[in-house]
């Protein structure tokens, strides 16, 4: 198979079945021998049932955190591509064609953009969008000598083998930085690309603490 399309899972019944049906229809107007999958990381809703029901294979991880969701997704995926992404709408599952072509291409990780593109109104917050993305990217970029310039974009992909030689150790949203910097630290070829960055639907406040 070449390619998963992983998202992590936590209480998002309202937002992902819609997300794995457009990534399932990505992989077949794409012509992509492909699976969605789900990993749920403790939902107490109906997330589990809804994926499944939208066609997605669904795994449950017991180690809670972003990171350990991602981890265990990646290492369970059945693609030799992972392109990752929250369940919640705020990216585009039908938009993967320059992510997928950078990896077909030699890429070992692909990291998107949010700042290159006009984000929707709304979509994050002025603290995070002026202050704290800005500065603890700036940080990464000199601290592991890179030009990644988001680097905690939730839309991200990886060549899976390549991934697995990094043994990523981060549970929680550090994992976002922690990918980032392994990679760059170990020489491994990374590519961005700009996203449409959305406002989450999910109809609650978000996992991610200040």
């Amino acid at each position: 198979m070449e390619l998963t399309i992983l998202m992590p899972c936590l209480n998002e019944e309202r937002t992902v079945a819609v997300c794995v049906r457009q990534a399932a229809a990505f992989l077949v107007q794409s012509r992509i021998d492909g699976e969605v999958l789900v990993v749920d990381n403790g939902s107490t809703d109906a997330s589990v049932r809804r994926a499944t029901e939208a066609g997605a294979r669904v795994l449950c991880c017991r180690e809670t955190g972003y990171g350990s969701a991602l981890r265990y997704g990646i290492e369970h995926a059945a693609g030799t591509y992972v392109i990752m992404g929250d369940c919640d709408c705020s990216y585009p599952f039908d938009r993967l064609e320059t992510f997928i072509q950078y990896l077909r291409d030699g890429a070992d990780m692909v990291i998107g953009d949010r700042f290159a593109l006009p984000m929707e109104r709304g979509a994050m917050s002025f603290l995070h969008r002026y202050i704290g993305v800005p500065i603890l990217s700036l940080l990464g970029r000199c601290r592991f000598h890179t030009d990644v310039h988001d680097f905690h974009c939730g839309l991200r992909a990886v060549k899976r083998e390549s991934f697995l030689r990094l043994s990523c150790r981060c549970g929680g949203m550090e994992f976002a930085t922690e990918m980032i910097g392994r990679a760059a630290l170990s020489g491994q070829k990374i590519c961005q690309v700009p996203v449409a960055f959305s406002r989450d639907r999910r109809g609650r406040s978000s996992h991610l603490r200040t």
